[in-house]
């Protein structure tokens, strides 16, 4: 058995409200609310407060269900999540609206207490099914189960735990919970660590900077390359951190070194997906090559890599080529679908983002390919948010930086780009902007 939240029943796992909340009273709260749950097998959690999602989480996996995490928040997708698991519900922190999927449980505006034995769950039962993004196809299941979990934190800890010593950690998160980076780095450490986590999901920089000075010494910020791009350009202020951890998006090296410059301690960037929860880590304003978590290898495939893990039944496939060194560190080099050969030249859509976004005055961008024309020629094109450059002046900077064959055909410049709440561009939402 697992305890849902470990450690001294007087550890403080979370803050909210302006509130230090102990194990002990957490572990009363998942009990109450387990106790309120509709019946079901499948629940899909949408609550905002990050510490809401923890209660709920616990409670629903206190009751025997499983949490469903679809790979977003719209409203038709988590629809279809829940008409493809049998005994489906949803649960929230907030009021339910137009957009609310049927059979929404709206949990209590005070949490209540329940005393009782401290929560356990079996170590081999199923609490998570995440899904992948669906891009190449429909989202795929992956569940998770606590034994998994506890063996993939402890090698997410090995990653970061050097940043704090023996202190205490306190964890702020901009990347919301129920995606599969934010589940582990928010949710599944503060439970199975000593660590202490905000409850608040901030999103502006300004908001960042208030979680963080109300979390005491040493804190770690969980955040992604969007959110970390806007904060090192607002000009805010942040209070001492220990460290960062990035993901869901590659970070250029340039942003790590500025972000360490501007605020302060170490930027380590994680890799992982859904599929195989985190499992390598750099510090990306130093080195380029990618270090495998303790108990993790990767095995380089003609068409991806597979995964070997301690918290993987078996190796997963993932469609990234990767480059592995001697010693075990590797190289991204983009995937398959995402190489172009042009005129007996080769280069990755990843490859050709990153000089985009290295010339000056370009503040986000995407290089993607276009879908086939009448005769069947599928063309490049790059969305940009640069205010201060016309379309002449970045291609003439792409000129200098990536041969003439793969210079854009169409280059269309925006305000923002439609990025989702984890800094993922949406391949459908591009498109549509570069063909309005």
């Amino acid at each position: 058995m697992c305890a849902l939240g470990v450690g001294p029943l007087d550890r403080i796992i979370a803050r909210s409200g302006g509130q230090a909340i102990d194990l002990a009273t957490f572990h009363a709260h998942v009990r109450a609310l387990a106790a309120q749950l509709p019946a079901g097998r499948h629940a899909v959690n949408l609550c905002e407060d990050r510490y809401r999602f923890l209660v709920a989480f616990c409670a629903v996996a206190l009751r025997g269900q499983i949490t469903l995490l679809p790979p977003s928040r719209a409203p038709a997708v988590v629809l279809d999540v829940m008409q493809r698991h049998a005994d489906s519900y949803a649960l929230g922190d907030a009021a339910a609206d137009g957009t609310t999927p049927g059979g929404y449980w709206r949990m209590p505006a005070v949490l209540e207490q329940l005393a009782g034995p401290v929560p356990e769950v079996a170590d081999d039962a199923v609490v998570v099914i995440g899904f992948t993004s669906g891009s190449t196809g429909a989202p795929k299941p992956f569940p998770k189960t606590l034994a998994a979990f506890r063996t993939s934190n402890a090698q997410n800890l090995s990653a970061v735990a050097d940043l704090w010593g023996e202190r205490t950690p306190s964890l702020v998160a901009t990347v919301p919970p129920q995606h599969m980076y934010g589940m582990e780095m928010s949710v599944v450490m503060p439970l199975l660590s000593d660590a202490t986590v905000h409850g608040g999901k901030p999103f502006f920089p300004e908001d960042v900077a208030q979680a963080l000075a109300q979390m005491p010494e040493p804190r770690l910020l969980v955040t992604t390359p969007v959110h970390l791009r806007a904060l090192v350009e607002s000009g805010v202020s942040l209070p001492p951190i220990a460290g960062y951890v990035s993901a869901t998006a590659p970070l250029e090296q340039a942003l790590a070194q500025a972000a360490e410059a501007r605020f302060g301690g170490e930027l380590r960037e994680t890799f992982g997906s859904t599929e195989t929860c985190i499992f390598a880590r750099r510090r990306t304003a130093l080195e380029t090559a990618w270090t495998p978590l303790p108990g993790v290898w990767v095995q380089p495939q003609p068409d991806g890599t597979l995964v070997h893990a301690r918290h993987l039944p078996q190796p997963v496939p993932l469609a990234d080529l990767m480059e592995v060194e001697a010693d075990g560190r590797f190289h991204l080099r983009g995937r398959q679908a995402d190489l172009l050969e042009i005129a007996g030249k080769r280069a990755s859509l990843g490859d050709l983002t990153r000089r985009l976004l290295a010339v000056p005055g370009v503040r986000d961008g995407a290089v993607m390919q276009l879908e086939p024309d009448d005769m069947g020629v599928r063309r490049i094109a790059a969305l940009v948010v640069a205010p201060d450059l016309t379309e002449n002046q970045l291609l003439d900077a792409l000129r200098g930086a990536m041969d003439p064959v793969f210079l854009p055909r169409r280059i269309r410049l925006v305000a923002a780009l439609p990025r989702g709440e984890t800094g993922k561009l949406p391949r459908h939402e591009a498109l549509r902007l570069l063909e309005g």
